[in-house]
């Protein structure tokens, strides 16, 4: 009995600052009867629940105990949870759930059943009023994988968690020793569920850190800190940067903070937290070169847009939006992936797109660092769609389509009949892209606020997010969209 609880209780302990954890419901068991459930003993139902402070910061915790009956949520045990919600709503703070669950307890049946209801009610209602954070540590199977997708950020550690809905030995064809879809690796990079794998000790760091930038809920905004970085600063070697987002928002983000999100999942596509004159501020990009740590590439990408980078950007840009963090894009992207897979879900996932950055009121800035052709860069935050700044670089190409494809398309008959077939298509490609093609061309027609250099980046950007700190833009009244 001296270890029940002992690593439930450390990872709240390790959480939270020093001595701030104050325990609720602390006296609470199972008051199940059946299958001689009175008979065991179920200190807090399997479940620590109160509440602390992280960097002096409120919030409420939750830790499941898996010593008591497999950390499986019964009756009471949902309850305490709920009420933890109701109490995280009421002070609008963060929940956080630590996570070592194998389930429903099968002994409570209906109670059980019912009570587990009501936690993915709490956590509805709580969507895009407080964040939810969410660690798996052990097991989280069955109906508490579908809660991991309720919250708002999933943490996994990386060799003993699992997640899953069904049993991986009970796929058919699948097994944990072969292909195991409830490890973090396939959670991480297959899935786009989990945003941040580690282990134990670094979920807990990565948890406190997310906690910082974070605003407390969805009003009161207290994730800013003092600015020690020069706002001035020139920013040249951004060019030799770019092409990885991460690289490039080290040098853009104050101090080279950046908290990049889903890492493994579509990595053409970056998501992830910067701060600019202290704030925070959510950052989409297309991802053309990924680095290693060692400075070596490790993957390159067409910069095309896939669906699942689609998706990933657009389940960022709603959290974002829904908590008031402004958006800075980074746009480089030609067109959509051309493959029988993103063919088949590229419509509904650019269109989900297209609506999380149309629907988005918070402020919105673009900057477009390579190329911007068609319709897929209409869907990247373009003014067209509601962005409320868009800077380009001078070096930026943006138009309809490729010059060369567009030339080919246009002038094809007098291609065809010319004597020197490459001299032909070279005039009508400068031609085409001086008319058309050109930064310029887009800044004169209002499509592009302004054209910077690349070393002026970092204020520019600084700048007009100032300018927007007090934006106000309302949508017309609904329920809510249907995309």
């Amino acid at each position: 009995m001296a270890q029940i609880g002992v690593s439930a209780m450390k990872r709240i302990e390790d959480l939270l600052d020093i001595g701030s954890f104050v325990e609720i419901g602390s006296y609470i068991s199972s008051r199940n009867t059946d299958f001689n459930l009175s008979d065991k003993d179920t200190p807090k139902d399997g479940v620590w629940t109160g509440y602390g402070t992280i960097n002096d910061s409120l919030v409420y915790v939750y830790s499941q105990d898996s010593s008591v009956l497999g950390g499986s949520i019964g009756e009471m045990h949902a309850k305490k949870i709920v009420a933890l919600y109701d109490m995280a709503m009421k002070m609008g703070a963060p929940v956080i759930g630590l996570i070592d669950c194998a389930g429903l307890r099968l002994e409570e049946s209906f109670d059980a059943l019912d009570a587990f209801g009501k936690i993915y009610l709490a956590q509805t209602k709580a969507s895009g009023v407080i964040p939810q954070i969410q660690a798996v540590f052990g097991l989280s199977g069955g109906g508490m994988a579908i809660s991991n997708g309720l919250s708002d950020f999933v943490f996994m550690e990386q060799d003993k968690a699992k997640v899953f809905v069904n049993s991986p030995n009970a796929i058919a064809g699948n097994s944990q020793d072969k292909n195991d879809f409830s490890s973090a690796k396939f959670q991480s990079e297959s899935t786009a569920l989990v945003d941040f794998i580690g282990t134990e000790t670094e979920i807990i760091s990565g948890i406190r850190e997310l906690i910082s930038v974070l605003p407390a809920n969805n009003e009161d905004d207290m994730s800013y800190i003092e600015c020690s970085d020069d706002l001035n600063r020139t920013t040249p070697e951004l060019i030799d940067r770019i092409s990885d987002p991460a690289l490039a928002m080290n040098t853009i983000s104050d101090s080279g903070y950046v908290l990049e999100v889903k890492k493994n999942y579509a990595r053409e596509m970056f998501t992830g937290f910067i701060r600019l004159n202290g704030n925070t501020v959510g950052v989409v990009a297309n991802r053309r070169v990924l680095y290693d740590e060692k400075g070596e590439i490790a993957q390159e990408f067409e910069n095309v847009l896939s669906h699942q980078g689609s998706d990933k950007a657009a389940g960022f840009i709603e959290f974002c939006d829904a908590f008031n963090i402004p958006m800075l894009t980074l746009v480089d992207v030609k067109g959509y992936r051309a493959t029988k897979c993103s063919e088949k879900r590229m419509p509904k996932s650019g269109a989900g797109l297209t609506f999380a950055y149309a629907n988005a009121t918070v402020p919105k800035v673009s900057l477009i660092v390579g190329d911007a052709y068609g319709s897929a860069a209409l869907s990247m935050n373009s003014k067209s769609i509601g962005a409320d700044i868009v800077f380009a670089w001078e070096s930026a190409k943006m138009g309809m389509m490729n010059a060369s494809e567009a030339v080919k398309i246009i002038y094809s008959k007098e291609i065809d009949s010319s004597e020197d077939i490459k001299s032909t298509l070279d005039e009508k490609i400068k031609e085409y892209e001086n008319l058309q093609n050109s930064v310029v061309y887009a800044a004169r027609r209002g499509y592009v606020d302004d054209i910077i250099t690349v070393a002026d980046t970092r204020k520019r950007l600084i700048a007009a997010f100032e300018m927007l700190f007090t934006k106000k833009e309302d949508r017309p009244y609904k329920k809510h969209g249907t995309i």
